[in-house]
């Protein structure tokens, strides 16, 4: 179901950036640009609603601070 979600996204053009970050868990990082987080929010509040997504978080921009952990 993971690969669904990410169908589902790149449905949208220049919606978001994903990266796979452990396959086993289906864990994505996702990079989102504020003209388009009110749209990828509201797909991804769907897919949760949906059973799709878990556990969604918003966290900073790890590429703009190197030492920010996952």
């Amino acid at each position: 179901s993971t690969w669904f979600v990410v169908a589902v996204l790149k449905s949208f053009e220049h919606m978001s950036f994903d990266r796979t970050l452990d396959i086993e868990k289906g864990l994505f990082e996702f990079f989102v640009p504020s003209s388009t987080e009110k749209y990828f929010l509201k797909i991804m509040e769907y897919l949760t609603a949906q059973g799709y997504v878990h556990d969604l978080k918003k966290l900073p921009n790890r590429l703009l601070d190197p030492a920010q952990k996952l």
